[in-house]
Order: structure tokens, then sequence, then C-alpha cells
């Protein structure tokens, strides 16, 4: 039996070649299937990357926490220095809750407000330090308040009692 002997092969070239070599002139589809799969797989981890490193924003936001605003722009500091303690501390953060010191003032002052016979919102007052100066009462005369009662109508503050008797006291409970 002869041997058909390809022309356009080398003569030295095995006459079986893996599937994965194409002949010159069709589609490499080894080729076409890499580049699909490398695109997803950069495509899938840039996700990840991303899901990791938004992580600590997603949980404050989720919890409706006071510092969502500070645990985002750590998270940003994070993302754009590469520093990655900032993220940690985003993190610790999210994952804190944080007392509400807010919401407890903003009652007292206007309950305070309020036995004072303001408005809400009225007892407000934003003095610049020339006027604080201004009003603020001298060392050596007494504070005075108003009083609708007397014919003055200014009452002085009482004289301030002595602290050491009651430090004493409070001692003595703890």
């Amino acid at each position: 039996m002869a041997e058909s002997v390809n022309p356009a092969a080398h003569p030295l070239a095995t006459e079986h070649l893996p599937s994965f070599i194409t002949a010159p002139g069709e589609t490499d589809v080894l080729m076409v299937v890499m580049v699909v799969v490398l695109v997803v797989s950069v495509l899938a981890f840039g996700v990840l990357f991303l899901r990791l490193h938004t992580l600590p924003e997603r949980i404050a936001h989720r919890g409706h926490k006071m510092q969502f605003e500070i645990v985002a722009v750590l998270g940003l500091l994070a993302l754009f220095t590469h520093m990655h303690i900032f993220w940690v501390i985003g993190l610790m953060l999210a994952l804190v809750d944080l007392p509400d010191f807010g919401t407890p003032l903003n009652r007292i002052a206007g309950s305070a407000e309020k036995m004072a016979g303001l408005k809400p919102g009225e007892g407000f007052m934003d003095l610049s330090p020339d006027e604080m100066a201004e009003t603020k009462p001298s060392a050596a005369a007494p504070p005075e308040i108003e009083d609708t009662t007397s014919p003055g109508g200014k009452i002085p503050f009482p004289a301030r009692a002595e602290v050491g008797s009651t430090r004493q006291k409070e001692l003595g409970h703890a």
C-alpha cells in the first residue's frame, strides 16, 4: 500500500496533527474560546472585587446606621489609596451600632424650650463671640432673671452653695 503524502505539508511533519492546531485560513476555535473565558473571568473578578469592597457600605446602609457617610468615605479612601486599613475601619464602623446622642439631647432642648414658654426651635440663638462677650454677666454682679411678679422685675440668682458636703455624700453612695 502506498502512503498518501500531502504535498502542502512539510516532509518532516507528522501526519496526524492535534485538534487545536488549525489549518491556514480557518478560524482558531481554541483562541476564540479562550478570549471569551478571559473576558468573562476578568469581569467576574472585577464584580467580585467591587462587591467585596463595598461590603461595609452595604452593611451600614442596610442597618440604617448614622455613620453611613463615614463608612462610605472610608471605602472610597481605601479604594483610591490602596490602604486596606481604611476598609477594615469602615467594616468595623459598619458593624458597630453607635448610640444616638442627638435624639435625647434634642428632646431635652425641646422640653427646656417648652418649660421656658418658647415655641419649638425659638430658643436657638446663633451669637457671635463678640455678642456673647457683651451678654455675659460680670463676675462681680450675680446674674439676674426676670420676674413678672415683683415690682423691680429682676431677681438675683442665689449664691452658689458649697459643693464639698454634697460631694462627700455622692462619694459615699459610690
